[in-house]
């Protein structure tokens, strides 16, 4: 940049560099061009061609990105090493650093770093997207620990990092090894990975022995035993060396000083790295709307999705005057640039070195910070970033406000002035700074004697989330006698108002008056009026907020009253029952168990082989479509959407876009070649909408252009003007008006329902409504495609993230009027389908395919995580209406059931997914009169479509709910009313089916014994007796779910099996790979038919020109089928070569080939498989739907933060029915990954849309459209006890090798933490008066959770029944 004055003079021009921008990465010296500015880090990488590191969300929402920055320290002398969010670091920020992606520590060919070797051997990848973000999270937590790090420590490091398939407990266990020796490795629930004799793994050796007790004579979990990993040196310069091929800190970056920047990037961007202040003040003052950007956590997240563009950009990280952190004797001064996790090392400095009664407030910030988005957020976000976005719910902002903090602010000249920090905040995101003024740093003073900081927040979800309602609370006291008086006091909460704010009526309320539960009580009825949320206030959830602010002063007032109380012995009069309430929350490390056994049969099936693409995916390795290089004349497309939710178009402008740079076409319905109208099963949707639009996010066009930011912003420059229509959002809205679906009615009946019910025979009569809201899939690679013509156009070809290849060849075909022989679609992995990829990847498909055959030119489409979740469909909302009748023992007797789902603005799979929850709707219960009737309801949303359960879920859900409906009416505790209505073999379910192999109550026995239920229940019970406000709750779920499409003739399988003369085996079929080892275990099946090892077998991929009109990868039914149909070919392969292999001993399998192909024997086999004797008829309501029953049982122990709606799960364990499990280490991963997507559904993830009750989001779109809004399980929200069992000794007759489906069925056994919670609930409403069955929906969210447990700090705002408003 050079210098920016000279004589005095501020210069008003560009300046070029002293120096060459540079950047190490993965110890490569790379020169930086100019005019990158807009680039992140990311997208550098990616186009270096390094895929590895992965685009999940582009928000640091996901951790897919996470790569290791290094950067020398010359402060403290030592070089850092830090994980961060490549998808928001801008490409010029890391300037003069070393980055390393996880291409950079280990691959297959140089061998794998331990990082990568454990994780693999644990069974750690599924789906693989995910991995290499853990696994560099990982790294760069070891590189920068001199010693071995914690439990603790390591489960934090992985806070910020989402995985969708594994349920987390594999990861965890791999990563355990790296820690400091801990004993409880020793004890009966640490996670084993035994050999046969079921010997535990010894914390020292990291091999199995018996200094440890047995998990048990028949727990066996054949795996590979890993060595414990210390480092091997540590250097403050490199960090932590592992391995003799860890990448060194370049020489060159420690001896060179750093120096200004200025660099540029498009649309005129100008981006300055001064070096000092004044040269920061001088750039200020030449630009006043210029933003300072020092972690880009809040700038990059505007860039990319509100689409502001900042002319310039002054990146502040490199001045020193900004980056001060000093301890002064009467408090720290902090500067502006210093970055979080800086902030929390130097707070904990001070607590260990001070005297605790001057930290109160240091303790409070290091606790919020612990919450505070993920590590790789806190490793490059700034404490001045955080305080000038002047979010309203911040949280750190009302902590300054309330501690006294004090802001230091600079202007152009110099000039420094200060604020109180409870002063700064004038409104929404705006602060008391001119544009010629920055924010120099804040002074964060010492807590006096008897002054007390304290911090509250709750959330969706407890980590690495935005606050719902957060507070900083302050008191200072004096004590007079035996009795304390209140000085000061000050109260700031944030999420109740466009700023934070103080609660300044009670703060004066306060001041003078002793600190009394009487004082408690008055300061409670002005905090009530003194808050108040607007009724229409954004975010909605007032009520449950306005109650947040009650009961964070409450546990304010407990806590201070304890500390007072062990500090001076005098008593407030608080019982021992509260004191609960406010004990830290401190996770204790998780500990995982797995019992199964492993019969062999033949060389590889039944051994718990590790998945095929293991060592790809741990080293980054592993291609998925988006990484697939892009061809030099290739275009990217951004899709051209609806903003209504049900609108005739008048007219399209293009005009603007074709002004776009690079921009090269936009097609709409006019274009297409072929048929416009599209659909699974019924053409009833538009590729292009022609006239009518039916939802938001509904697509009305394609633009292509030479870079996908360009295709971006010509999209988002197409006009498009709207006549509104009126428009059904909800499941009730559609129900006034009669909006369903066209003969999407469904109707069972078994008995007679009427005639039970007038009869007298019951005892009681029950009714009630259950809803259930939807789901999103968010599997962690979003929908991609690369397509291309071929043969001057004769030909289209496509790489696709898709669960179906053929749907996607199909409607590529039909919207192109090209014969399905001439598409071909191919996909080798996706990053998790989960349903969400069966069908509604394909139209992303089909639009791309338009451009791409009109102009001739490969075409890229990938989503954006926000497009994706608006545009492709979510798990079904339901709605269910049931009548139940019983006896007074609790006999089921009659249900008359009506159920209703939100099917979206075209069919799609809603029809099949409600008649699988019909099927579904007993769950596992004998019911002699049975009446339902389903209908798909048409709304003016995306359509939603088939995801993990496909509606049996739903289905098993408002049956339990009617379940503990019944318990609670009869006094009964629901696992009495449940196990006493269980169906038996030979039972004729209410569709005609005949129940076989029934092993329900073998599986509810041993779970009963197994987490030893009534010891269980006990310990509840005396734990609530003494806690007032956490409550336990338990509950055991059971579930029976149907194997097979209910579509009979989907139920079909083909493969290709092709023995090549070294004895290698080339392997093909209709099923794609998504995580769940489907080619893993097709392999093993292979491996066992041909004696040889499943190294011998290669999958390739999956293609449409390879095995013809597959069935779409769903209905866990895969392994059954393509395992029969590789088997098939394998025996004929087999029974070809058995004439050779008789005439001649052959020493090897490739010496056996190479004869047979001297002899000239064919050895390619093509392989099929048909499901037998299963078919339904709707027609009389007869038949078999399912050729067996997968079941399963899972206990549930939760804790519950009664003021908050806080929970955490204590313990869960599973046993599932699996017969003689193909891959046991696989099938166990599949039950813990089921378990915690399904843990989402029922208790954290919540779609929000904006319908008639959320009336602050804009009518049709989504609200919840990435991690920042949406809240997935993270690794601290599994069970801290965690066991699965399979069922021994249950082989199954119906499937191959006599094993069992197993990706679905688990999902639902989830409901057995929602129950749990209720059950704690259930106690706390009892302790205000509130007895007796009350409703919850699902998912039980905080907000349900703490509504629904009824008290004096609810009751000013709802009564004891309110349901909290639902997206249905």
């Amino acid at each position: 940049m050079g210098p920016l004055r000279e004589n005095g003079e501020l210069l008003f021009f560009p300046i070029k560099n002293e120096e060459e921008a540079i950047i190490f990465v993965n110890g490569k010296r790379l020169v930086l061009n100019d005019g990158l500015a807009h680039l992140t880090l990311l997208e550098y990488l990616r186009g270096l061609g390094l895929t590895g590191t992965k685009l999940g969300c582009g928000e640091g929402g996901c951790g897919a990105c996470t790569v290791m920055l290094s950067c020398y320290n010359t402060v403290k002398q030592r070089t850092v090493h830090r994980a961060i969010n490549a998808c928001l670091a801008p490409l010029y920020s890391v300037e003069g650093m070393h980055v390393i992606t996880v291409e950079g520590i280990g691959n297959q060919h140089q061998g794998l770093h331990p990082v990568q070797e454990t994780l693999c051997n644990s069974h750690g990848s599924q789906c693989g997207f995910c991995t290499p973000g853990f696994v560099m999270s990982m790294y760069a937590l070891l590189r920068s620990s001199k010693e071995p790090p914690s439990h603790e420590q390591i489960e934090e490091s992985l806070a910020g990092n989402l995985c969708r398939c594994t349920g987390y407990r594999p990861i965890l266990d791999a990563f355990r090894i790296f820690a400091k020796t801990d004993n409880t490795l020793y004890s009966y629930n640490a996670s084993t990975n035994t050999s046969g004799d079921a010997k535990v793994i010894c914390p020292s050796t990291g091999k199995p022995c018996d200094c440890g007790e047995r998990v048990g004579n028949d727990s066996k979990d054949i795996g590979t035993s890993h060595p414990v990993y210390k480092p091997l040196s540590f250097s403050e310069v490199d960090g932590s060396f592992y391995g003799n091929r860890e990448l060194i800190f370049p020489p060159e970056l420690l001896s060179r000083k750093p120096h200004p920047l200025y660099l540029t990037g498009p649309r005129g961007m100008s981006w300055f790295r001064p070096l000092n202040l004044q040269d920061v003040l001088d750039l200020k003052s030449r630009f006043p709307d210029a933003k300072l950007v020092i972690g880009n956590t809040e700038v990059g997240i505007e860039t990319r999705f509100k689409s502001i563009h900042y002319q310039v950009l002054i990146a502040a990280t490199h001045v020193p005057e900004l980056n001060i952190l000093r301890v002064k004797e009467d408090g720290l001064e902090i500067g502006a640039s210093v970055t979080l996790t800086e902030l929390v090392d130097t707070l904990k400095q001070c607590i260990a070195q001070r005297d605790a009664h001057e930290t109160s407030a240091c303790s409070s910030f290091v606790e919020q910070l612990r919450w505070f988005a993920g590590i790789q957020i806190r490793n490059f976000a700034s404490v001045g970033g955080n305080i000038c976005t002047a979010s309203p719910i911040s949280d750190l902002n009302p902590l300054w406000m309330a501690a006294r903090a004090q802001f230091n602010i600079i202007d152009c000249k110099g000039s420094v002035r200060t604020v109180f920090a409870r002063e700064f905040f004038k409104g929404y995101r705006k602060v008391d700074l001119r544009h010629d003024e920055i924010l120099l740093s804040v002074f964060l003073p010492f807590t006096r004697q008897g002054e007390y900081v304290k911090e509250f927040k709750q959330a969706h979800r407890r980590d690495d989330d935005i606050a719902l309602v957060n507070a900083g609370m302050r008191v200072f006291l004096e004590q007079k006698d035996d009795a304390w008086s209140i000085v000061d006091a000050s109260l700031v909460y944030g999420g109740v108002a466009p700023v934070s704010l103080s609660a300044v009526k009670t703060e004066v309320f306060l001041k003078g008056k002793p600190w009394t539960l009487q004082t408690l009580q008055g300061a409670l009825q002005v905090l009530q009026h003194d808050i108040i949320i607007a009724e229409n206030a954004p975010g909605g959830m007032v009520e449950f907020r306005q109650s947040l602010t009650r009961s964070f002063f409450f546990k304010f007032f407990l806590c201070i009253s304890y500390n007072i109380q062990q500090k001076t012995q005098v008593l407030l009069g608080l019982p021992n029952s509260y004191k609960s309430a406010v004990d830290p929350y401190k996770r204790p490390s998780s500990k995982g168990v797995q019992s199964y056994e492993c019969p062999l049969n033949g060389t590889a099936v039944g051994l718990p082989v590790v998945h095929l693409s293991a060592k790809l995916q741990v080293t980054g390795e592993a291609e998925y479509a988006d990484d697939i290089p892009m061809p030099s004349n290739g275009l990217h497309a951004a899709l051209v959407l609806s903003k209504k939710p049900h609108a005739r178009i008048h007219s399209l402008d293009d005009s603007a876009a074709k002004a776009v740079p690079g921009f090269q076409g936009f097609f709409t319905a006019k274009d297409v070649p072929g048929g416009n109208d599209i659909g699974p099963t019924v053409n009833d949707e538009e590729l292009f909408a022609s006239e009518l639009v039916t939802c938001v996010g509904q697509v009305i066009g394609i633009v292509v252009a030479d870079t996908y930011e360009n295709a971006k912003i010509a999209s988002k420059m197409i006009q498009v003007e709207y006549e509104e229509l009126p428009a059904v959002l909800c499941i009730r809205d559609a129900l006034r008006a009669g909006s369903f679906h066209p003969n999407s009615e469904r109707f069972l009946q078994e008995g007679d329902v009427d005639k039970c019910f007038s009869s007298g025979i019951c005892y009681k009569i029950i009714d009630g409504e259950v809803q259930i809201g939807g789901q999103e899939h968010f599997y962690l690679e979003p929908n991609s495609t690369l397509i291309w013509t071929a043969d001057g156009g004769n030909e289209v070809h496509m790489i696709s993230s898709t669960q179906a290849p053929q749907k996607h060849q199909k409607y590529v075909s039909h919207v192109l009027g090209l014969p399905m022989n001439k598409v071909v679609c191919k996909t080798k992995r996706l990053g998790g389908g989960f349903g969400g990829k069966e069908t509604r990847s394909a139209f992303i498909a089909a639009a791309a395919a338009v451009p791409c055959y009109l102009l001739r030119r490969p075409i890229r489409i990938t989503l954006d995580r926000d497009i994706d979740m608006m545009i492709t469909g979510q798990r079904h909302a339901f709605l269910g209406k049931y009548k139940v009748g019983f006896s007074q023992e609790g006999k089921i007797l009659a249900l008359d059931l009506e159920i209703y789902n939100n099917g979206g603005n075209s069919l799609d799979l809603s029809f099949s997914v409600l008649e699988r929850a019909i099927f579904h709707s007993d769950n596992v219960y004998e019911i002699q009169n049975v009446r339902i009737k389903g209908n798909v309801c048409f709304t003016n949303l995306p359509s939603h479509t088939a995801f993990r359960g496909f509606g049996g879920p739903q289905g098993m859900l408002i049956t339990e709910n009617w379940i503990e409906h019944i318990a609670r009416v009869l006094g009964k505790r629901p696992e009495e009313i449940r196990e006493f209505n269980f169906q038996k073999e030979g039972y004729v379910l209410h569709y005609g089916q005949k129940l076989e192999q029934c092993r329900l109550q073998q599986v509810f026995n041993e779970l009963k014994e197994s987490c030893d239920f009534d010891t269980s229940r006990k310990e509840v019970d005396k734990f609530n007796s003494l806690n007032r406000w956490k409550k336990r709750g338990v509950a055991m779920v059971p579930t029976k779910f149907g194997i097979s499409f209910t579509t009979k003739f989907m139920n079909q399988a083909g493969a290709l099996v092709q023995v090549y003369t070294d004895g290698t085996v080339l392997l093909t079929h209709g099923g794609v790979e998504m995580g769940q080892g489907l080619h893993t275990k097709v392999a093993q099946i292979a491996a066992s038919a041909l004696g040889i090892p499943v190294n011998s077998i290669f999958i390739s991929e999956t293609s449409t020109d390879k095995v013809p009109n597959a069935s779409p990868t769903a209905a866990s039914a895969s392994s059954d089928m393509y395992g029969a149909a590789v088997l098939d070919a394998c025996e004929q392969i087999k029974s070809r070569m058995a004439p050779v292999a008789a005439k001649n001993r052959h020493t090897s399998f490739s010496e056996l080939a190479q004869a047979c192909h001297m002899e000239r024997i064919d050895l390619s086999a093509h392989g099929f498989h048909a499901t037998p004797d299963i078919g339904f008829d709707w027609r009389c309501g007869k038949g078999k739907p399912f050729n067996y029953f997968t079941f399963g049982a899972a206990f549930a122990e939760v804790e519950v933060d009664t003021l908050t709606g806080d929970f955490h799960l204590r313990e869960v364990d599973i046993v599932m029915d699996l017969g003689n499990s193909l891959n046991p280490a696989i099938d166990i991963g599949q039950v813990e990954g089921a378990f915690i997507q399904g843990l989402g559904w029922c208790v954290l993830e919540e779609v929000k849309w904006g319908d008639p009750a959320h009336q602050y989001v804009r009518p049709g779109h989504l609200f919840t459209q990435g991690p920042g809004t949406y809240k997935l399980p993270t690794v601290n929200d599994i069970p801290l006890k965690f066991k699965v069992s399979l069922l021994k000794g249950a082989p199954n007759q119906r499937a191959i090798h006599s094993s069992k489906a197993v990706g679905e069925p688990p999902l639902f056994l989830a409901s057995a933490a929602f129950f749990a919670i209720k059950d704690a609930i259930l106690v706390a409403r009892k302790e205000t008066g509130h007895e007796g069955w009350f409703v919850l929906d699902s998912p039980a969210t905080p907000e349900r959770i703490r509504m629904a447990c009824a008290d004096e700090f609810t009751q000013p705002f709802v009564d004891s029944e309110f349901r909290p408003k639902l997206s249905v």
